[in-house]
């Protein structure tokens, strides 16, 4: 008698385990370039909405700040947020694409795991 589990066999889930192992190369780097490209979009999308709901921000109080020293630092310290963050966020796709056979490896290999 073969033990069950989740209505499916053990057996057949090894099988189903081993045969997402021997997935080729090829099919492995295309998942990890297509994890890689929709990450590298999210990342680049945030930076521009960052930018994007910063701007807005600041014109939008802009008129209600009482000083012009106060209206100077505003500007000032909200483009060294944004240069900041959007440098930090280049670092971290360059990070990522150097280094994205582990990265995404590790994380396809958990994914095919939980399946």
């Amino acid at each position: 008698m073969t033990p069950e589990w989740g209505g499916r066999t053990i057996e057949g889930g090894n099988r189903m385990a081993q045969s997402a192992q021997s997935l080729p190369a090829r099919s492995l780097s295309a998942r990890i370039e297509s994890m890689f490209g929709r990450d590298r979009i999210f990342a680049w999308g945030f930076v521009v909405a960052l930018w994007a709901t910063v701007a807005f921000v600041l014109l939008s109080v802009n008129s209600l700040i009482p000083s012009n020293g106060i209206r100077i630092a505003s500007w000032i310290a909200a483009i060294v947020l944004v240069v900041f963050n959007t440098a930090s966020i280049g670092a971290m796709v360059r990070h990522y694409s150097h280094d994205k056979e582990h990265i995404y490896g590790l994380d396809i290999k958990h994914l095919d795991a939980g399946r």
